[in-house]
């Protein structure tokens, strides 16, 4: 495979995007890391005999580093995205037979995880100038949803709940699934919050989006602890306290926005959130050797991971699988009795009463509303788990008889197999997949006709 078909393959949409906008000849990445002039937009080059690929590699990720030191505009961190591209295009380009290629290689995934991070930066500050809901998924998911409704229309299946949605249902593997039965074309998208309890969703749904955003079937997958209104509700709380919640009071919506954000907009929604360091790097003027290769001094101080680790449709796949032996080898056993999640334990209450507001709203809407519960593994329930489960799956079933379809994954065999888990309580990719075909082949949830 040629070197850069190979580059190719690990370089996102968006990206190949960006390095498809000009792409006749190489250019001089910029020494002053200045805003304004071609010298700063990369690329496709043209690989000569003569050039040092290496050395190419090390003077485009200079030129990206210097530039996202004053970057603030979704074009200006483009430009940086198009130099990290620069880089990593010449590093893939050190010939295997070089005794640098492992060394390049190893530049290639850190040039790549600069490049995710310049991206998600052009994304931020070019989608909404809003102000947080002191929630970074929450603003990440949000601002995600309305660019996912900008390129592909409101999702015909909407998926929320807490972290065990977020990571337990996969949007694709969903509409594969009822793809094969013939409702092909379907949109599906997870806006899965962690920490969301029935009051989040109930905010997410009532308040945050409006009647152009809802979706035709809303699928809430959970669990008992995210209607436990014995429990404090943490990420309500903080978000009817942000300058978010102010603002949708007042009653503006979130919505996007093109151009440049006003001076300061960014630094606002996420106070010292992300910074690059200053990017030192010498090299003989002879031989172009770095002299300082052990550190390309481009570092980002707070770096959303899990920002990064979600994917276009909300969902945030994830590869460990559960094994005991070495999970409670670093971690501490917490026996449900002791388990904050479960404290205080009462079903109805506050959560009661926003589990029915959501109902009342999707029916009034004739949105069918399909809550699932989710499977746990048998290492999580003991006996004081189990029996909170028992209970929630009566509550459930008694009040869904008029209010909405009511699907029980956690008696499901198969689904609670320990490697189909990245810990006790929460799916991992092939827990999520699972989940997602188990759902598709239901013949009884009312599925939105294929397109």
């Amino acid at each position: 495979m040629p070197r850069f078909q190979f580059f190719l393959k690990f370089i996102p949409a968006v990206s190949l995007l960006a390095l498809v906008g000009g792409c006749s000849q190489g250019v001089t990445p910029s020494s002053t890391g200045s805003f304004g002039s071609s010298s700063a937009v990369a690329q496709v080059p043209v690989a000569q005999g003569s050039v040092d690929p290496f050395a190419e590699g090390i003077k485009y990720a200079t030129s990206a580093a210097n530039l996202a030191q004053t970057a603030r505009s979704p074009a200006q961190w483009d430009e940086v995205s198009k130099q990290w591209l620069q880089a990593i295009y010449w590093m893939q380009s050190v010939p295997p037979t070089n005794p640098r290629r492992a060394f390049a290689q190893k530049k290639v995934a850190e040039y790549m995880r600069y490049l995710i991070y310049t991206q998600q930066q052009a994304t931020v500050s070019s989608s909404l100038n809003y102000p947080t809901f002191n929630s970074d998924i929450l603003d990440e998911q949000l601002g995600l949803y309305l660019s996912y409704i900008e390129v592909m229309g409101r999702p015909d299946i909407l998926i929320v709940g807490s972290s065990r949605a977020v990571q337990g249902v996969d949007p694709r593997v969903l509409r594969q699934g009822l793809a094969a039965r013939g409702l092909s074309g379907l949109r599906v998208f997870n806006f899965g919050i962690h920490g969301a309890t029935a009051q989040v969703v109930r905010f997410q749904l009532q308040e945050l989006l409006g009647p152009e955003h809802l979706p035709r079937m809303i699928l809430w997958a959970d669990g008992v602890r995210a209607f436990n209104s014995g429990r404090a509700d943490r990420t309500y709380s903080e978000i009817v306290q942000s300058p978010g919640y102010q603002r949708l009071a007042s009653g503006v919506r979130p919505q996007f926005s093109s151009g440049t954000l006003p001076e300061g907009a960014i630094a606002s929604s996420s106070p010292g959130k992300y910074q690059f360091q200053p990017m030192s790097v010498s090299a003989s003027s002879d031989s172009r050797e770095v002299k300082d290769l052990s550190v390309i001094a481009t570092t980002v101080r707070r770096l959303s991971a899990l920002g990064l680790a979600i994917d276009a449709y909300g969902f945030h796949p994830v590869a460990t699988r559960f094994n005991p032996t070495n999970y409670y080898r670093q971690r501490s056993r917490v026996a449900g009795r002791y388990d904050g999640d479960y404290a205080n334990f009462q079903l109805g209450g506050v959560q009661g009463s926003a589990l029915q507001s959501v109902a009342a709203f999707a029916r009034s809407r004739q949105i069918p509303l399909v809550i699932v519960n989710l499977p746990l593994t048998d290492d999580y329930l003991d006996a004081t788990r189990s029996a909170r489960e028992v209970e929630f799956r009566q509550y459930m079933r008694r009040i869904s008889a008029q209010s909405f379809l009511w699907r029980d994954l956690s008696t499901v065999r198969g689904l609670n197999r320990n490697d189909y888990f990245e810990d006790p309580s929460h799916l991992n990719q092939l827990g999520a997949a699972a989940v997602a075909r188990s759902l598709a082949a239901d013949p009884n949830i009312p599925w939105p006709r294929g397109r």
